[in-house]
């Protein structure tokens, strides 16, 4: 599937009798959900395409005006256009809110509504995994906007706590506050610290934890050696957001015994949220995502 830059382009005889949906990032040409897309389309019998677009950094309001105008039915939203998407759409749904991110739109009598299905895709994935969360102690480091995006469905999964660790203690702080009533309402006890504190000799144990930072994409790891003899034991889980390779986050949860796994699992099940929300289908079943993760592996 190539990239689709001129929405000039988006006209309804060049797709008749299929549904046009697309990807909006800034670089786009890696993305895997075009085929994870078209493979739901196959899987759930729906006549659709959908396309990589690339908007310039300074032009992704106007051409998701654009491909809706023309008749797209729905956009996924990904690096660096989540927050642009939050601000532009009409109603968003209670994760979106919370998150401050958009990752998947699509149009209700001429509104744009957004959605983030980042987190329900990544607890989905987990669970598919054999990972508990309900009554463990849950670890995300980093307290950018992927922390931002998966905190509130994790919440919802009851785990025992869940810590925020960051470089800058204060924007972990910041998150939990953000999140306090939600992780009060599902009685999960909610705390932020440093990476720092992961170095301590008696640092705290947890079940799971996840990397939300961005180090796995510049071939780092957010914690050093040390804190990753603390943190990982061969009943501890860690979970990277980013697919298609072992970081080095990963490398130091293996080593010191614990199971691990990339985000791509997560990739296909945000994914399969959004399509969901687009087609009104019920039964995620008919997508058949395990099957889906295996095909991209």
């Amino acid at each position: 599937m190539s990239t689709y830059p001129f929405l000039t382009q988006l006209a309804p005889e060049l797709f008749k009798g299929r549904d046009v949906y697309g990807v909006f990032g800034n670089p786009i040409g890696h993305s895997k959900s075009p085929q994870i897309h078209e493979q739901f389309a196959v899987n759930s019998h729906q006549a659709l395409v959908y396309l990589r677009i690339e908007p310039p950094l300074d032009g992704f309001k106007k051409m998701m005006h654009e491909f809706f105008q023309m008749g797209g039915k729905g956009a996924s939203v990904t690096i660096p256009f989540k927050v642009e998407a939050h601000d532009l759409c009409d109603r968003l749904s209670a994760r979106a809110k919370l998150a401050g991110a958009v990752n998947t739109v699509w149009q209700e009598n001429g509104l744009l509504c957004g959605d983030n299905t980042d987190g329900v895709g990544l607890v989905r994935d987990l669970l598919a995994q054999g990972v508990a969360i309900k009554e463990k102690k849950v670890l995300i480091l980093g307290a950018g906007g992927a922390s931002r995006g998966i905190i509130q469905p994790i919440l919802l999964e009851k785990p025992r706590s869940l810590t925020i660790a960051n470089r800058t203690a204060s924007k972990a702080n910041d998150l939990v506050k953000l999140f306090q009533v939600s992780a009060k309402e599902q009685h999960v006890d909610i705390k932020s610290i440093s990476i720092s504190d992961l170095e301590k000799k008696i640092s705290p144990s947890f079940d799971v934890v996840i990397n939300a930072s961005a180090a796995g994409l510049s071939e780092q790891s957010p914690i050093s050696e040390f804190a990753a003899k603390n943190l990982f034991h061969p009943n501890s889980f860690a979970y990277d957001l980013v697919y298609g390779k072992t970081t080095l986050f990963m490398q130091q949860a293996l080593q010191n015994g614990s199971r691990v796994s990339d985000g791509l699992g997560m990739l296909v099940e945000q994914a399969a949220e959004a399509f969901r929300q687009w087609r009104k289908i019920d039964d995620l079943n008919v997508l058949k995502t395990p099957a889906v993760i295996a095909s991209l592996r």
